[in-house]
């Protein structure tokens, strides 16, 4: 399983000039270029509609571009290319039973190192080393469906660790969690050392977790800069319909 690593300074993620249209002739997509750097943490910010889950699923091939290029790691995405695409960029979806279909937490996480070939020992080892950085090795033989949301939520960050991916992707990570697993989530993402593309309309969240944000909005990047500076903006937000919690302060809840 043992990736080609590009260079240090060459873009983990580089999206240029990516345009999509689906079937029915809706233009999700005008011209977004995005590049992402190894170790950075972004949060993918905009309104309903602003076309956040096509480009993710650009990243990893679910969708493919009717122009422009996406490359992971100097790696173009693509037909032939598509087995490392897929282990290199890793989606953990809003839903974590959209993931979990294993009668047991040990045999979800199992699941795509066993596809890629990993056996015995060091399957064994590769699980519990990916429970363990979601802290949910204890929970290995329960069923998945025994577990509250938010430890479903991150057995599903785990499956997608154990496949070592250079870019773990989160879909609303926040969403549906109670304020204690909101917290439990947030000091495990801040513990990888991880490229990490966050989709979210939890601004707060953008702001504790990725030091830099983007701003998606009717198909093109509309802003990209520190997130601090972009949600202390309120001319911006409100053009691209972005709300703060009311009487949330950027400049004074920074870590």
């Amino acid at each position: 399983m043992g990736p080609v690593t590009p260079a240090a300074d060459a873009p983990v993620l580089d999206v240029s000039g990516l345009a999509y249209a689906y079937p029915d002739g809706h233009q999700a997509l005008f011209g977004v270029d995005l590049t992402v750097r190894r170790g950075e943490r972004v949060a993918l910010l905009g309104p309903n509609g602003a076309g956040k889950t096509t480009l993710v699923l650009h990243l990893n091939g679910i969708l493919t571009a009717g122009a422009g290029t996406v490359r992971v790691g100097g790696l173009p995405v693509g037909k032939d290319t598509m087995a490392e695409i897929r282990r290199r960029v890793g989606i953990v979806f809003q839903d974590p039973d959209d993931q979990l279909f294993m009668p047991t937490v040990r045999e979800d996480v199992a699941f795509g190192p066993a596809n890629a070939g990993l056996r015995g020992a060091e399957l064994e080892a590769c699980v519990t080393r990916a429970l363990e950085r979601v802290g949910m090795a204890a929970h290995a033989d329960r069923p998945p469906h025994h577990l509250s949301f938010g430890q479903r939520r991150r057995v599903a960050v785990a499956t997608v660790l154990a496949m070592d991916p250079q870019i773990l992707v989160l879909d609303e990570p926040s969403a549906n969690l109670d304020p204690a697993a909101r917290r439990e989530l947030a000091d495990i993402l801040l513990s990888l050392d991880l490229t990490v593309l966050m989709v979210t309309h939890d601004l707060p969240y953008a702001l504790e977790l990725c030091p830099r944000s983007v701003i998606l909005s009717d198909g093109v990047l509309a802003a990209d800069g520190p997130t601090g500076e972009l949600l202390a903006d309120a001319e911006l937000l409100g053009r691209h319909r972005l709300e703060l919690p009311f009487g949330f302060d950027p400049s004074a809840a920074r870590r």
